[in-house]
């Protein structure tokens, strides 16, 4: 018998909580594929739930910067070049390069890259103009000769057309149907039944992101708590912010959780918020999973008026959008929901209509268009 064609399926992260790629190699291994995902492991890197598909996570000497970045396209080279396999599928520019370069190695695998952002446009570069220039050139020298190419939203996929004249597919990180089982109590995780519930969820808590304005308005939110689910840059500033402020009881950081985990303090929540910044292409143009989450635990949300975010939720009638982020307007409209339980449920409704047209069980049919069944070689 012939052997299952073998799917590498990279990323720089520690693989613990990026749902969007589990999502992918999950379909990968529908498809026909045996699925190898390659990541990174971190000195606070917590035990991977266990999948059903192969994990690799690297270890390096250095966890951040150019010096982890070349060294990890080192070793994802390496490893890619000594590997069966006849699918490489590249999440985001930081793992291209070693991708691509491992491709002229191995002429019988085809090459997918999965641009999760407008890479080149995030914060962590835009502020650092040399380094952003390296990253261009690396972009610059392979998006132009790759064959397929997705992004997660219209908007970020038109800025790459625009900028290199290729057609590219769109597949959004939208939340797959949940079932809505064991979900949490409040007096689980200490919160009184009086408390109106808000999160902030993510796995890039960072500047920008409208988590030091969420923190804040709980100043003026007596009979509020926010859940912080995830991690990023500016969660240690927040903590001491909340010590500070004496607001412990009220802001609670739950850290990175499962995904299953994860959903069922989002289906606690009476509101989830989504609170980007315009101050980059990348967040100007986004649309987190998160939203997604937010309507499959049928929690409205408040946003920012962000034009793919915004557009989703003015579409499905699901929540409030702020013409502008500022502590006013966002305790405003914190309170109007607090206070108005009819309108609440009214949006919780229309929750319910959206997930079910905003689920990855409909996504996937582009999925299907990028990677066809295949079959042993």
């Amino acid at each position: 018998m012939g052997k299952i064609p073998r799917a590498i399926v990279s990323v720089t992260n520690d693989l613990y909580t990026d749902n969007r790629v589990n999502k992918v190699c999950l379909f990968l291994m529908q498809q026909g594929y045996e699925v190898v995902l390659v990541g990174r492991i971190k000195k606070d890197s917590l035990l991977l739930p266990q999948r059903t598909y192969k994990t690799t996570r690297l270890k390096l000497l250095f966890e951040k910067g150019a010096l982890f970045y070349a060294a990890f396209n080192i070793r994802l080279f390496l490893f890619l070049l000594f590997k069966r396999c006849n699918l490489l599928v590249s999440n985001d520019l930081d793992t291209l390069l070693a991708n691509y370069v491992a491709s002229k190695f191995k002429p019988s695998a085809r090459l997918v890259y999965d641009s999760h952002e407008y890479f080149t446009e995030v914060p962590e570069l835009t502020s650092r103009p040399s380094v952003k220039k390296i990253w261009e050139g690396i972009e610059g020298w392979i998006f132009p000769k790759l064959n397929t190419v997705y992004t997660v939203n219209d908007s970020i996929a038109k800025l790459y057309r625009e900028k290199y004249k290729k057609e590219l597919f769109v597949v959004r990180n939208v939340s797959p149907k949940w079932n809505g089982i064991a979900a949490l109590q409040k007096n689980e995780i200490g919160i009184a039944e009086n408390q109106f519930i808000l999160i902030l969820q993510g796995a890039g808590i960072n500047i920008d992101r409208g988590a030091e304005e969420a923190v804040e308005a709980m100043l003026s939110l007596p009979n509020v708590t926010l859940l912080v689910v995830g991690d990023g840059d500016v969660v240690p500033e927040l903590k001491n912010y909340v010590e500070t402020n004496k607001l412990v009881e009220r802001v609670k950081f739950i850290g990175k959780k499962p995904y299953s985990e994860m959903m069922q303090y989002t289906a606690l929540a009476d509101v989830g918020l989504t609170l980007d910044k315009p101050s980059n292409l990348n967040y100007r143009f986004s649309l987190p999973n998160k939203v997604f989450d937010y309507l499959h635990a049928t929690t409205p949300v408040i946003c920012t008026d962000l034009p793919e975010v915004a557009g989703l939720i003015r579409k499905y009638d699901v929540g409030v959008v702020l013409d502008k982020l500022c502590i006013n307007k966002l305790i405003g409209a914190i309170q109007f929901l607090q206070n108005n339980p009819e309108e609440l449920r009214r949006l919780q409704l229309n929750c319910i209509l959206a997930a079910g047209n905003e689920c990855w069980e409909e996504e996937m049919k582009v999925l299907e268009l990028i990677y066809p069944k295949v079959g042993r070689k």
